[in-house]
Parts: C-alpha cells; structure tokens; sequence
C-alpha cells in the first residue's frame, strides 16, 4: 500500500478568488435581461492603434530570449514616463536617485512581480519570530498568496470609510511592527478608488524605515484619476529625503492603456532591493517578450491615449453620479475605475442583481478577510466589505448606462 501525498499547510489560509465564488453564488441562475459584466476589471475601451503595429514591426524578435533587465528603449521609456507623471526628472539617470538601468525593471504583468517581490524581501525569522506581510483589508489576493508563499504572517488591516480607506499601519502594535517585513498598499486603491496623499505615504515610507521594512506600493491605477493626479511614493521618497530606500513601486499599462493581455509592467525603487530581486528574477521569473516590450515603450512615451481613456471614465462616473445620485453612499472615486457602494448586503445585492437585471457585480466580502483584532478595526463589520458591491464601470458607456440605470431600479 503506498502512502498518501503529503499535504503542503503553507496554504492552507489562502483566500479563494472572489470570481469562482461569485460564479458559485449564482450558478444555475439565468439572468432577466440580456448580461452586463460589471465584476471584472478589465478594460473594454479600445487601445492604441500602434500597439498592434509595433508588435508586428517587432515580431522578428520572438525568436530571441529577452533580457530580465528589458532593453534601454523600454527603460528610457519608463524613465521618461515617471519623470513626466510625477515632475521627477530631476532625480532620474546614472548616478542620481533613480538610475533606469540599475533600478527599474520590466515584469510580466505586475501580479507577477508583486507577488514575487515578497519571496525576495521577507527574511525567514524578523525579530527572532515569523514575519509578517501587512496589507489593506479590503486586498488585491495575490498579496495574501504571496505573503504565505513567502513563510509571513498576511495581516489584514482595516481599511474602512472612517479612516478614508487608507489602512492606519502606524497604529499598529510595535510587536508587530518588529516583525513585518512587507507593507503592500494600493493607491488609487482598488476597490474603494481612494487615493493616498503625499503626507500619508511619506509618514508610511518613514515608519518604514524606522522598522527595517520595505514598502511595496502598488499603483497600477496611477494615470486614472478624476480631478488630480494622484501623488506617487517616488515623489514623497525623494521629498523626503532624497533616497529611494525601502521603496518599491509597480506600475502597468494594463490600466492606464487598455492592455490587460499585453501582460506587461515595471517596478522601481530601492537600488540595494532591485539588484536582488533582479538576480532573483534572472532564475526565476518570467520575462516580457521583445516585441511586447517594444509595445510597451512605445506606450509609455505617448500619453494622449492615456488623457482620453482617461476621459472616457470620468464620463462614465458621471452617469453613475447622475443615477444613483445620493444613494448607496455614492461618492466620486480619486481614482481608478471602480464603484465601491454600501447596499447593506453585498452578498444579497450581487444575487438580485444577476437574477433580476442581468448585471454581474462582485460582493464586497469577496475583496476582504475578518478584521484581525488590531488597530483600525470598527464594530462595523467583522469582514470590512460585507456591506458593499464592487462596481467596476469597465463596459461601453451605452452598456454602463443601461446597467446603472437597472442598479438603481433594483436595489
């Protein structure tokens, strides 16, 4: 008799991904109107006409491995770009704060490159115990994955209405705080579109260094905003001091350009940290094909694209405005594209809205964990997203409308 397969425990705390579990809930379920997908954050607004062509002037080049490091062009590029978007220029090339060929990196879409980013930065013992990965509570789920692939301890900490939904970690205990080797936060968040200020990411990027943790920011919705641009953890690491030490950042042309399926990005920061994770990277990560890189620097060095995708969904948020008026505590989101709506029950709302409207939207509860017990938790709710639906205003703006306007008729 053979023996059983041993079970691996690591991940055994991972959250299941919200889409089967909303696909469980209304499994069997046929829709009163025609579907509209509402649940999914994908871009469905047109990308640049010269993507395609540059892929196929490119296309030679798939017959070479590409380097982990990307090409210059890709890296002047993202340089060009970050110093635009976050008037940083100053600060960026050989021998300055942010050197483009030691410090940013091309990752095949920035998931990979967030969740991998953990295994090089957590220690297997910090303070003589586990370490710990903090993270907003409601989360992106690749940062829970990561934080237990990586040995840590994931801990979800509140990020609610009453603190603007940008999660207290300075409040949290110093014990755990000795112990954290990763903070992952989310600006413009997803999915309450909240936006970090340049005073809350320089007082992070500070309790950072006082704990010897490296700041992992994730700002993939940086270039959709609706009236300001939001402030960047470059900008508030170089205002503060100059350095970019403990800091990484992730960014993606999944968004900004309408480019899920090119499955490219880059991460920037801390010199010392990127010469790791780019030797990490040269064995065990994927990388971004020639071709697509050359896309991709292609559409980080033009930015009107950007400007009227960036249009289209300020359009659509004032449809949103417009329908649901007061209702749900609507508010306008900072950024991204998401709408973050309290209707009391999410779970109940996704249902209904399936069942009677067509209109496939995501329960809060799935985006979010229990509360743990620590500073930044309310009596609220013990999972922070119970209350809400996760609207993602993705679609065309006709389609957006008609699902709106059944929203409100139904809720």
């Amino acid at each position: 008799m053979s023996a059983p397969h041993a079970t691996h425990s690591r991940f055994d705390g991972l959250p299941d991904s919200p889409f089967p579990r909303l696909n469980a809930l209304i499994e069997g379920v046929q829709p009163g109107m025609d579907p509209i997908i509402m649940s999914l954050g994908e871009p469905q607004h047109p990308f640049p006409d010269f993507i395609t062509r540059t892929i196929v002037e490119n296309a030679q080049s798939f017959g070479k491995y590409p380097p982990i490091i990307g090409t210059p062009e890709f890296r002047a590029s993202v340089a060009g770009w970050l110093g635009r978007r976050y008037d940083i220029a100053d600060a960026i090339g050989p021998g300055k704060p942010l050197d483009p060929d030691t410090q940013i990196l091309p990752v095949n879409g920035t998931r990979e490159a967030l969740f991998n980013a953990a295994l090089v930065a957590t220690p297997s013992m910090k303070a003589a115990t586990r370490p710990a990965i903090l993270m907003p509570n409601p989360f992106y789920q690749c940062y829970a994955a990561a934080a237990l692939a990586a040995g840590a301890d994931p801990v979800y900490v509140a990020a609610i209405a009453a603190n603007g939904f940008m999660p207290d970690f300075a409040g949290l205990p110093d014990m755990l705080l000795a112990r954290t080797a990763m903070i992952y936060v989310c600006s413009p968040a997803n999915p309450q579109g909240s936006v970090a200020s340049l005073a809350y990411l320089k007082e992070l990027l500070t309790l950072a260094r006082l704990h010897g943790i490296l700041l992992a920011v994730d700002e993939c919705y940086a270039d959709i905003y609706d009236r300001d641009k939001p402030a960047g953890a470059l900008q508030a690491a170089l205002e503060l001091d100059g350095t970019l030490d403990n800091l990484i950042v992730f960014h993606s042309l999944s968004k900004r350009s309408s480019l899920p399926g090119l499955r490219s990005g880059f991460c920037a920061g801390d010199k010392s940290f990127m010469a790791r994770f780019r030797n990490f990277r040269n064995i065990a990560a994927p990388q971004v094909p020639m071709p697509l890189m050359a896309a991709s620097a292609a559409a980080w060095n033009e930015d009107t694209h950007a400007a009227d995708n960036r249009t289209l969904y300020r359009r659509k948020i004032d449809m949103a405005e417009r329908t649901l008026g007061n209702r749900f505590s609507f508010y306008r989101p900072a950024g991204g594209f998401f709408l973050w709506l309290d209707v009391g029950d999410g779970e109940r709302a996704a249902y209904d809205l399936w069942a009677k409207g067509g209109v496939k939207v995501l329960p809060g509860a799935y985006l979010s964990r229990d509360n743990s017990g620590l500073a930044g938790d309310t009596d609220e709710s013990n999972n922070p997203g119970t209350a809400y639906i996760r609207v993602a205003l993705v679609e065309s703006e006709a389609k957006t409308q008609t699902a709106l306007t059944r929203m409100a008729e139904i809720l």
